[in-house]
């Protein structure tokens, strides 16, 4: 496939959604790296650890990479480096996504090998679930973009089907059904498998 005007550009969801967990990372205090969230067995140091790790990987992938070549976490941050460490991917993963052919080019994601446009917007997909992930456990989540999840509902449950889940490729629980009226967001979380409900005890 080659970028042509029919190419949807998807993105200015990732940047949305990176500029949400931009401003939710920055929120992190260090006693709050200890909290739970909604992701089974992580807490927020986990999944700041993961988001960074993420940056690095679409980077990689978006310049011909295999995903698998990149780690799906990192170590070594100090308690009070972790924004710094997301600034620092935010400009990598920004510029890696900046080519003119990048939305035409084949990605090799982990769901298999798509056009950029599509991996881009899974990606923006993921920003966008964990920082709901990290605005539950941060209590935060009141302040969250409904209209990106609007936005990014389509793709997901487009993407990622909803049989079979927990395989190494699909790393998803069940989908959590919601009414068909719920808020973008409570749609979006419950298809990946997140309780809508859950909140930090």
């Amino acid at each position: 496939m080659t970028e042509t005007q029919t190419v949807p550009d998807t993105r200015p969801l990732l940047s949305k959604a990176l500029d949400q967990v931009t401003w939710l990372i920055e929120a992190v205090e260090v006693a709050d790296l200890v909290r739970p969230t909604p992701c089974s067995e992580w807490s927020v140091r986990d999944l700041l650890s993961h988001l960074v790790a993420i940056d690095t990987r679409i980077a990689h992938v978006a310049g011909g990479g295999h995903f698998a070549e990149v780690p799906t976490s990192v170590t070594g941050i100090a308690d009070d480096g972790w924004a710094d460490a997301w600034r620092t991917g935010l400009v990598t993963v920004r510029n890696s996504v900046g080519g003119p052919d990048v939305l035409g080019r084949t990605w090799q994601h982990p769901a298999g090998d798509m056009p950029g446009f599509q991996a881009i917007a899974i990606y923006a997909s993921e920003f966008a679930v964990h920082g709901w992930d990290l605005a539950r456990a941060l209590g935060r989540d009141a302040d969250l973009d409904e209209a990106l999840a609007a936005a990014l509902v389509g793709p997901i449950t487009g993407a990622l089907p909803a049989q079979p889940r927990n395989l190494p490729q699909i790393p998803f629980g069940p989908v959590v059904e919601v009414p068909a009226d719920a808020a973008p967001y409570a749609r979006l979380v419950g298809w990946v498998g997140r309780d809508p409900q859950w909140r930090a005890d």
